[in-house]
């Protein structure tokens, strides 16, 4: 299922620090970077990467946003554990996820689970989907998602 081109489903989540984000009133292009799980190897690199560029994106105008289907709770323990610069939103009825398609059936180890697949969306100030990255790999992701910001 690609988003690409099409309008970003909109949605209002909880965040850490006890505020609610609603993406369509965002001012200015967003990076909505779907994860796993908090405290996780891969999925605390993609964040503490995001935090390390948070500037670069923000002089770019472009507001970074994590989701997970963790608790708010959880995404504060994590924020804190790894000095996190960015917003992390709780999807925890995982409508968010089904709605940007990253809500799937994963395998691992022959056993078969639903699970978040590593995703990232570069929505336009316009409010459409410019770019989508699935199955996403860490390593070098996040430069490749500036990249694509700064050109917007």
């Amino acid at each position: 299922m690609s988003l690409q081109d099409q309008k970003a489903p909109d949605f209002t989540l909880p965040r850490d620090g006890g505020e609610t984000v609603t993406l369509s009133a965002i001012d200015g292009p967003v990076v909505l970077y779907f994860y796993p799980r908090d405290d996780t190897p891969g999925c605390t690199k993609e964040a503490v990467g995001f935090t390390e560029a948070v500037e670069d994106f923000a002089s770019a105008g472009v507001t970074v946003l994590g989701v997970s289907r963790d608790t708010v709770a959880k995404h504060e323990k994590f924020r804190d554990k790894h000095g996190l610069k960015i917003a992390l939103l709780a999807d925890e009825d995982g409508s968010v996820c089904e709605d940007y398609g990253v809500w799937v059936e994963k395998k691992m180890y022959g056993k078969t689970s639903m699970g978040i697949e590593r995703a990232t969306f570069l929505i336009g100030a316009d409010g459409t989907v410019k770019r989508e990255w699935r199955k996403v790999k860490v390593p070098g992701h996040v430069d490749e998602v500036l990249e694509a910001a700064r050109a917007l």
